[in-house]
């Protein structure tokens, strides 16, 4: 066994036999060199044991914080803007929230729930070979359903709660679900399928709902039963604990289906069994428990439906840690009335999200300095340059003065993010990480229930996810093409990843579950990401062997990575790069951030584009297009890109992309070819002028 030479203890370590063609040896944490982790202690083998141990360790401490909605406000708001070269009025409605404060349930409360909603399906006739689809907002009662579920051995499959009709109808469909658990304002989607999903039976919904739409769903069919969720804990109430022995999971029992987001087809359902989620859950805790307080406090807010919330908040749950629910819609002072915004009622100390969330508060932060003043935003710049040359002593200063506020708009408390789900940009990473709070990385996918790598902070770097996971080891495979070879320094080449936090195989499709591209016969999922060992044992992604394009040069750019720099530019909101072996170098379709954009042309005026005029009419501006290619190839530049890698043109579009446009999935992650589709007279026309 070898280890890598670096300037502190290689987080990694080579183990098994000598280097095979092709290939770099097998890797762990060095703390699992001699075993992968499969669970946090001896005992611990399925989701109902971890319930079981939080109740008897932490019993009447603080668990789920939810709030409730005390009113709904209406604000008529005038809009201005110019359309045509006149201005306009419009008037528009929007909607606010009065909240209660955080209530809370205990360790215990959630036993007792738990066991009641459980008791409650077995009583309504859901058996061991039943699947319960999740539909819903992520809450409390998400977590009480899926629990329940786990205690009683049958499994979950779940679905976006931006999914549409026909999303929902094939997540109720393709398992045969025969129960479903909603919110109240979903009702009106799962009334307009009822009638064409054969096998569902049961309705669960929490919230306040309309009579009208409950007699829909029940006037589907004759033998559809609709109760609330305090209904069926009612019923499990009056029923003897007793029938929940029988029913006790075991390792290799389906926890849960979940249906990964669907950027190259219909989506998949994952099997993920009790051990895959129990040695996650142990992975976490031995490579981050010593981070991982009671005494902290953790903001859920991100979709249950995705596995990186879906493990996070079991470990934590493990861990002691209470819960805030939040709602995207609730987060911020901005979007409430009479009350404060989730992060400042509940004041994390602990917060996990996607880039796109911190490319949102990065710009937002940034938007709000443009307005502050050239002197607030000196003193900022200049407080942030100080921290980032990392003089003794001055860090703590600058934290309790200049970035006071920055800090008290997450509540004052925050110590710890992570980001997942997709590559962030070293520009967002680092000034996350020196104005608001140490900003950590990670790395995985639905099939390997979120585990591959997370950064410690012992190991922070920029540009690294982190290192392997204990439940998982790793090896890089050659992608000759585009040079991504193990034989390189550092190391690089495609993903391949083993252990028991990854999962056997695909929901009724034996077709990828046999595919030797997919699971070899040696028990390794090959994740089509392309990776690189550095000397200090962490790996770094570089991009996805699907978005390695070939320009008209010969030469390999990946996009992926591309995107997540170019994301990072001020004006852009959101972007999806395009690039065709007949082009010289890439193009970007881009919707502009419109405050940012506004804020720079009134800074920096165009001929003919008015600062405060239509959006629509600003990204028709071949000048204002021009203006953020500028702005975007400064920053790549920056980075480090080559020529080929800058962007020869790009498209504005103030349209945003929804799931129900097809352009993002319920994950918002970007659909290119989709994408590419819509634009694609545009695209060509670009081209032809090469």
């Amino acid at each position: 066994m070898s280890a890598f030479k670096a300037s502190r203890p290689a987080g990694t370590v080579e183990v098994g036999g000598p280097k095979v063609d092709g290939e770099t040896r097998v890797r762990r944490l060095a703390k699992s060199a001699d075993r992968l982790v499969t669970q946090p202690f001896e005992g611990m083998d399925t989701v109902h044991d971890i319930v079981a141990y939080a109740a008897r360790v932490h019993g009447t401490r603080d668990a789920f914080g939810y709030r409730d909605v005390i009113d709904i406000v209406e604000e008529e708001k005038e809009i201005k803007k110019v359309v045509g070269g006149k201005e306009v009025t419009e008037v528009k409605k929007w909607k606010y929230f009065h909240l209660s404060d955080f209530k809370f349930m205990s360790y215990l409360d959630v036993q007792e729930a738990v066991s009641e909603v459980g008791r409650g399906f077995i009583e309504l006739g859901i058996t061991t070979e039943d699947i319960v689809n999740v539909y819903s907002a992520t809450s409390a009662n998400w977590q009480l359903i899926s629990l329940a579920c786990c205690s009683i051995s049958t499994p979950i499959a779940t679905a976006y709660d931006s999914l549409g009709e026909s999303g929902l109808q094939h997540s109720l469909n393709e398992p045969g679900c025969v129960a479903i658990f909603t919110n109240a304002d979903l009702l009106s989607v799962v009334s307009k399928v009822a009638a064409n999903v054969p096998t569902l039976r049961l309705v669960v919904y929490d919230g306040e709902a309309d009579n009208a739409v409950l007699d829909k769903i029940r006037g589907a069919r004759e033998s559809i039963q609709v109760l609330s969720i305090d209904e069926v804990r009612m019923i499990g109430r009056e029923k003897s604990k007793d029938i929940l022995k029988a029913r006790v999971p075991k390792p290799e029992t389906v926890a849960c289906i979940m249906y990964t987001s669907g950027t190259t087809g219909a989506p998949k359902g994952v099997v993920i069994t009790h051990a895959n989620l129990i040695a996650s859950i142990g992975a976490i805790y031995v490579l981050l428990g010593h981070h991982l307080k009671p005494a902290d406090a953790y903001l859920a807010y991100l979709p249950l439906a995705h596995i990186l919330e879906y493990v996070v908040e079991l470990a934590l749950f493990f861990v002691g840690m209470p819960f805030g629910y939040g709602r995207v819609k609730t987060l911020t002072d901005q979007s409430v009335r009479k009350c404060l915004g989730d992060i400042r009622a509940f004041r994390p100390t602990i917060m996990v999200g996607v880039p796109a969330v911190w490319e949102m508060i990065r710009k937002g932060i940034v938007g709000k300095l443009n307005q502050s003043g050239n002197l607030r935003k000196s003193i900022f710049n200049g407080a942030i340059a100080m921290k980032k040359s990392g003089i003794p002593g001055v860090s703590t200063i600058i934290d309790s003065t200049v970035l006071s506020a920055v800090k008290a708009a997450t509540g004052g408390r925050l110590r710890l993010a992570l980001s997942g789900g997709a590559a962030l940009s070293r520009e967002t990473q680092e000034f996350l990480h020196l104005s608001l709070v140490t900003m950590l990385q990670g790395y995985g996918m639905t099939e390997s229930c979120g585990m591959c790598a997370i950064l410690p902070p012992e190991y922070f770097n920029y540009g690294t996810v982190g290192l392997i996971m204990p439940s998982v080891e790793v090896k890089l495979k050659d992608v000759p093409d585009a040079g991504y070879l193990s034989t390189n320094n550092p190391p690089q080449g495609e993903v391949l990843i083993r252990g028991p936090s990854v999962i056997k195989g695909y929901y009724k499709r034996d077709d990828l579950n046999n595919d030797e591209n997919i699971f070899t016969k040696d028990g390794w999922m090959r994740t089509g990401d392309v990776g690189q060992f550095n000397a200090d044992g962490t790996l770094t992604l570089i991009d996805r062997i699907k978005n390695l394009i070939k320009l008209q040069g010969g030469e390999y750019i990946a996009l992926e990575r591309l995107e997540s720099i170019y994301k990072a530019c001020n004006l852009v909101s959101n972007v999806c790069v395009y690039g065709s072996p007949e082009a010289k170098q890439p193009i970007a379709i881009i919707i502009p951030h419109e405050a940012n954009l506004r804020h720079a042309l009134e800074e920096n005026p165009i001929q003919g584009a008015v600062a405060h005029g239509d959006l629509h009419e600003l990204c028709a501006n071949k000048k204002v297009e021009e203006f953020v290619m500028k702005e975007c190839n400064t920053l790549g530049k920056k980075n480090g890109f080559k020529p080929m890698e800058l962007l020869e043109a790009v498209i504005l579009t103030a349209d945003e992309w929804t799931p129900e446009s097809g352009l993002v999935t319920a994950a918002q992650k970007v659909q290119r070819k989709k994408v590419a589709e819509k634009f694609d007279a545009q695209i060509k026309e670009i081209y032809r002028q090469q």
